[in-house]
Order: C-alpha cells, then sequence, then structure tokens
C-alpha cells in the first residue's frame, strides 16, 4: 500500500531558456510549488512537448521520461570533476527534451546533507575514505536524500507513471512506496574522469548492493523499511 503523502499545489509556473556550456540549448515551463513536505524550493522542469507527454500518459500510452536530480552546486554550476552530477543534468535535459517530460531539479545537496557538510565530506575522501564512508564519518547517513516531495510534485502535475531516467535504484524504490509507479528505469551515461573514478565506483557498488536489497524485499513481499526523513 503506498505511503499517502499530502497534496502540494502549483505555487507558480514560468518559461526560462536554458543554454548550457557546450552551447546546447533549449526552453523549461518551470513549476514552482506549495505544501512539499520538507519545505524546501524544488523545482519541475517541463522539457519538450511535455504537455503532449502528458496527454499520451492519460490516453493510457508511454508514460514520460522523469529524472529526479539532486541539488550539486559544485558539479552543476562549477563544473566539478569530483562527481559526474554536471554531466548527467546535461544529459538529462536534452534526452527530456527530445521525448517530452519532467525534470524534478531538488534541493538537497550532498546527498542531503548540505553544501557545507559535503565539502567536509570531500576533505575526509581526500583522506581515504569513499563517499557514503565520509558522509557517516561526519555522522549523517550514507545517503539522506528524499523522494517524498518528488512524488508530490509528480502527483500535482498528473504524472501517476513515469520512465525513470536514473541509475540509482533507490530513486525508484522511493517512488514506488509513494506511490509512483516506474514503468521502466532507464540507464543514464557513465562519466568517468580521473577525479572522479573512486566516486563512481562506490556509486556502482552501492547502487548494486540496493538491488540486492529490493530483490530481497520483492521476494519475500516486504515494503522497504526506509524512514521519511522530515
Amino acid at each position: 500500500m503506498p505511503e499517502a503523502l499530502p497534496v502540494a499545489t502549483v505555487r507558480t509556473q514560468v518559461t526560462v531558456p536554458l543554454t548550457f556550456p557546450d552551447g546546447y540549448a533549449t526552453t523549461a515551463r518551470v513549476f514552482t510549488f506549495k505544501g512539499l513536505v520538507d519545505g524546501r524550493e524544488h523545482l519541475a522542469l517541463g522539457l519538450g512537448d511535455w504537455a503532449g507527454a502528458l496527454d499520451r500518459l492519460a490516453a493510457d500510452g508511454e508514460p514520460p521520461l522523469v529524472r529526479p536530480h539532486s541539488e550539486c552546486l559544485t558539479g552543476d554550476v562549477f563544473g566539478s570533476q569530483r562527481c559526474d552530477c554536471g554531466p548527467q543534468l546535461r544529459e538529462a535535459v536534452q534526452r527530456i527534451a527530445e521525448t517530452g517530460g519532467f525534470l524534478l531539479y531538488l534541493r538537497q545537496e550532498g546527498r542531503g546533507i548540505g553544501l557545507y557538510a559535503k565539502l567536509d565530506a570531500y576533505a575526509l575522501q581526500d583522506a581515504g575514505l569513499d563517499t557514503y564512508q565520509a558522509n557517516v564519518a561526519l555522522g549523517r547517513g550514507e545517503d539522506e536524500r528524499d523522494y517524498s516531495a518528488a512524488a508530490q510534485m509528480l502527483a500535482t502535475l498528473g504524472v501517476p507513471r513515469i520512465r525513470l531516467l536514473s541509475n540509482n535504484p533507490d530513486k525508484a524504490d522511493q517512488l514506488t512506496r509513494f506511490g509512483v509507479a516506474v514503468a521502466e528505469r532507464v540507464p543514464t551515461g557513465i562519466y568517468l574522469s580521473p577525479a572522479n573514478a573512486d566516486y563512481l565506483a562506490a556509486k556502482a557498488a552501492k547502487a548494486a548492493e540496493t538491488e540486492a536489497e529490493s530483490a530481497e524485499v520483492a521476494s519475500a513481499g516486504r515494503t522497504p523499511d526506509r524512514p521519511v526523513t522530515p
């Protein structure tokens, strides 16, 4: 049984032209919301023929492509190569614009621990910890990201079923738990550099671990025990 969430509403919507450093340009319909459970200023970007994608979904056609993308100031804005967030954001915008769908830009920096703590975690990674161990060493969870607000945003936009653009099985697990039907998980590219090789290896290992846990839960007929972050 999906977990019930409060109803959110659209606060405002506005058209914003987007241009990336490599010259790729498109236009987004940007939605803001009232009533999101965590009180943060998350955004939904309708890309390409997103209205047509909603019409196809309403007619029992293919669900829209959706990427929940967690904010990464260092990667998204400054082009840091310590992660692959910037290239994944760039890829997601173009792929979604080509088919029509939504990018959910979620304000949960550093896997939910915040910008300063993320930079503290970088210092611990320089000392030999991986990205998850560093979070734990700071007294935080390995990954504190919560996709309940993302589920609210999709419900508000009339998107109960999606094709999820992500390599992260936890996103699919959480969205399913909050009542979003994930028809397909579409993988993103892998953007390897000398600076992020260890980071990507840790992400791949964690994804495999999560997949195994999800399979075990499914075979036992249970719901994953993941508390909602306040």
